[in-house]
């Protein structure tokens, strides 16, 4: 009979802090992809809110690839399944959901378009994804012509 592994809360909260923020998969195949369709972007863009993952500033467009869990995808049903942890987790994902809004509302007073993805949607379908951002960097471009 195997044993099961019991984690203490410092040892979940020393293999959250190595999580890394940047640059997963999903990103930079949505990043690579866009630079393919000629589409030239700055990553981890610092010098607006939410410092998108994908920033195309040429048309104010921001990209965000959001981690199902970290950004509360599916959170009223989801929350009702934490175990460990739960109420520093609640308040943690819905800090979280808050600030992308927050984020968001920033962004749109500052002219820019926020678009977020979730990494699983990136994942099963790459294509669609870099298709809605290269949609949406038309619209930008005609709206720049129209002045």
């Amino acid at each position: 009979m195997k044993h099961q592994r019991l984690e203490t809360t410092e040892s979940i909260s020393k293999r959250m802090a190595n999580v890394s923020l940047k640059g997963g998969k999903a990103e930079t195949d949505l990043a690579k992809a866009l630079w393919r369709e000629g589409i030239r972007y700055r990553k981890n863009y610092r010098k607006i809110p939410g410092s998108p993952d994908i920033a195309i500033t040429k048309y104010k467009v921001a990209v965000f690839v959001d981690g199902e869990f970290w950004h509360g995808e599916n959170w009223e049903e989801r929350k009702t399944k934490l175990k460990s942890n739960r109420e520093y987790w609640i308040e943690k994902i819905e800090e979280n959901i808050a600030r992308d809004k927050r984020n968001d509302e920033l962004l749109k007073e500052m002219g820019w378009t926020p678009i977020h993805f979730w990494e699983r949607e990136i994942k099963k379908d790459l294509d669609r994804c870099v298709h809605k951002v290269v949609d949406i960097v038309q619209i930008r471009f005609s709206e720049t012509i129209d002045i």
